[in-house]
């Protein structure tokens, strides 16, 4: 990396001067794609800055950033990044109360949010985060009447820095030009997963070399066109939409909201694209509900393709032999139902499409590498940038998470742990050297807290949290998200927590999907008023029912897996949320603590009952409470004798 480019406002006006004129962000706003330019980014960010400085924003301090995926809030990122401060993203669908620890951990006196909802939460932590001085805000509809001091319009800031920019002449250059490489970049918090989030710092060296890195790794340029709509607190977001675009120079496209992401998505027709498992998983059920309500012929027709791409699909992707038969059976279906599918998903020019976040089902993956999306796994975290492993084309394994990255040093330790050594690896937690010593050892290693395992080929396969594996009573092996990840293949399942560690046998509670549930419970005429209604239906628990003892006689031919089969199972009376604190922002299942508030349920799962009642305290999105009671079935699974496979 050239000497000037070792820092994101150094590579972004590197930017302006090679392709100035080249397309850096889009929008969708009112149903039209609004396009800035490298150029037109350099002089907004620097507007912006000065605006900052113009209010006192100094070297060395933080800037919340809150909101929808917005350009104006990338590049408040990078604004602050130019006069030597550092950009703390926070989760936009996250409530006040758990705002207001990262707002106080990060010391936080200046924020650049979205809209008049961010606005209202800060302001009603008023009382809670007192040093919470400044607060400009992008989207000025309903802000006329807010007379607060210190709250203004992002155009109104900007205009603040051009005329701050004048009479300072030379003090912007000066600020990016006194940045250094190991400078922190940006804050990003964990999602709290075992305890209180903890604020990630890294470098620009780190986030630019994995930046760098991913971007030789899989050819990528400027004329790649990415959609960001993950959240931008996110580690990948930050990675893909950040580092990566800032590196290679291609456009970062933002769809107009949560809810039209689908649509924009097919009219980007992104060549680059990054979703967790779950995304992919709840496009997979959209094709699988639309196929059920299309005519008999088609359905045959989808069902027949389908089975020649599962044949053969993986390998045509992977340039390897496939006979001339097969070739032209996936040709023909290439025509009538990959490529429309595709389009329709919004995936036809992807040339390169990733996922992370949680391990994937094998058989989602070979669903998509088969119809020819070229889907591949890394491995990373927030503190190594999500820059551990990858998988390189042509040598793709559905079970694993790939190859060490370029510049990536990964080892296991005695007990398993995957541990890494990298560039990328943060500077450390912030104000928390006791944690941070507590990950990285002596010899420079994180310690993931992910148990792996490399097969012969060197490829790292992730096998579960290492604090979470445990052991039957049996001394079989007990991976529960290994499990989960199983379950959740299932469109009919979302969500799953497998319980078994210290037990003779494993359980489980599911979450249905609604969506596909209760499809296909109107197919049937199966009538109901709600999730509640339709997760105690019968006919329901005959259907995951279904799902598990597939799970169980998939468990029951893995070696080391068929102790782990599920015994008893139970539907869940309410989804599992973010808002109750059973799960992260990031949808990881928060398990001590749905164990402790579910424990009359885990109990009646182990001692043999046939139901139990529970009456749960539940959030909704306006900040009221109510409770969802119901008396829960407790139902039996078959299980499969263990099959050893051949050595």
């Amino acid at each position: 990396m050239q000497t000037n480019l070792q820092t994101f406002p150094r590579r972004l006006r590197a930017h302006g001067e090679l392709r100035p004129a080249r397309p850096a962000f889009r929008e969708k706003h009112l149903g039209i794609w609004q396009t800035w330019s490298w150029l037109e980014v350099n002089h907004e960010v620097r507007a912006m800055a000065c605006g900052l400085a113009s209010l006192g924003f100094e070297r060395g301090m933080n800037l919340a950033i809150v909101g929808d995926n917005r350009p104006r809030l990338y590049w408040a990122m990078l604004a602050a990044q130019s006069i030597g401060g550092v950009p703390v993203p926070l989760y936009q669908d996250a409530p006040a109360a758990d705002m207001a620890y990262v707002l106080n951990d990060a010391d936080i006196a200046f924020a650049i949010v979205e809209d008049q909802e961010q606005v209202d939460k800060l302001l009603e932590l008023a009382a809670l985060c007192p040093q919470i001085r400044h607060i400009a805000f992008e989207d000025e509809r309903g802000m006329r009447h807010y007379k607060q001091a210190g709250v203004i319009a992002l155009a109104q800031l900007q205009e603040l820095g051009r005329a701050w920019d004048k009479a300072n002449p030379g003090a912007f250059d000066a600020a990016v030009e006194a940045g250094q490489a190991f400078d922190p970049a940006i804050i990003l918090y964990t999602s709290g997963t075992t305890g209180k989030p903890k604020g990630v710092v890294q470098s620009h060296a780190a986030l630019l070399s994995a930046g760098t890195g991913g971007v030789a790794f899989d050819k990528l340029t400027d004329r790649e066109d990415i959609l960001s709509y993950l959240p931008m607190a996110w580690v990948g977001d930050c990675l893909f939409s950040l580092a990566q675009a800032m590196v290679a120079g291609f456009t970062v496209n933002c769809p107009e909201s949560g809810d039209t992401v689908l649509t924009d998505l097919r009219e980007i027709g992104p060549t680059y694209y990054f979703a967790p498992p779950r995304v992919f998983e709840n496009m997979l059920t959209s094709v699988m509900i639309r196929m059920e309500d299309a005519s008999a012929i088609k359905r045959r027709m989808f069902h027949h393709f389908m089975a020649v791409a599962r044949r053969c699909g993986s390998n045509i992707l992977d340039g390897k032999p496939v006979a001339a038969g097969d070739r032209l059976q996936y040709a023909i279906g290439q025509a009538l139902v990959y490529g429309p599918l595709k389009n329709v998903l919004g995936l036809s020019r992807v040339r390169v499409a990733y996922t992370a976040g949680a391990a994937i089902g094998p058989d989602l993956f070979r669903f998509y590498r088969s119809i020819g999306v070229n889907l591949k796994q890394l491995y990373g975290s927030t503190e190594t940038c999500a820059y551990v492993c990858l998988q390189p084309d042509g040598n793709i394994k559905f079970d694993s998470v790939g190859l060490p990255a370029p510049g990536v040093e990964v080892k296991l330790a005695d007990n398993g742990e995957v541990l890494v050594k990298s560039v990328a690896t943060m500077a450390g937690y912030f104000k928390r050297p006791d944690a941070t010593a507590e990950v990285i050892d002596a010899d420079g290693y994180f310690h993931t807290g992910d148990a792996g395992m490399f097969d012969r080929d060197g490829h790292l396969k992730i096998i579960d949290r290492a604090a979470d594996v445990g052991k039957l009573n049996d001394g079989a092996i007990f991976a529960p998200n290994y499990i989960e990840n199983k379950l959740k293949f299932f469109p009919f399942i979302k969500e799953a927590v497998a319980f078994g560690n210290g037990r003779d046998q494993v359980c489980a509670f599911i979450n249905i999907d609604m969506e596909a549930v209760g499809n296909w419970a109107e197919r049937r005429n199966i009538a109901y008023s709600g999730y509640t209604d339709l997760a105690c239906h019968a006919q329901t628990y005959e259907l995951v029912r279904d799902c598990v003892e597939k799970v169980n006689a998939d468990l029951a031919s893995e070696p080391g897996m068929g102790a782990t089969q599920i015994h008893r199972f139970l539907v869940l009376h309410k989804e599992l949320d973010p808002d109750d604190d059973e799960l992260t922002r990031t949808r990881k299942v928060r398990r001590k603590f749905i164990a402790e508030k579910y424990a009359v349920l885990i109990e009646a799962l182990y001692t043999g009952k046939t139901s139990q009642f529970i009456s749960t305290q539940v959030k909704f999105e306006d900040g009221r409470t109510g409770v969802a009671s119901a008396d829960l079935r407790i139902a039996e699974a078959k299980t499969f004798p263990q099959v050893e496979a051949a050595a």
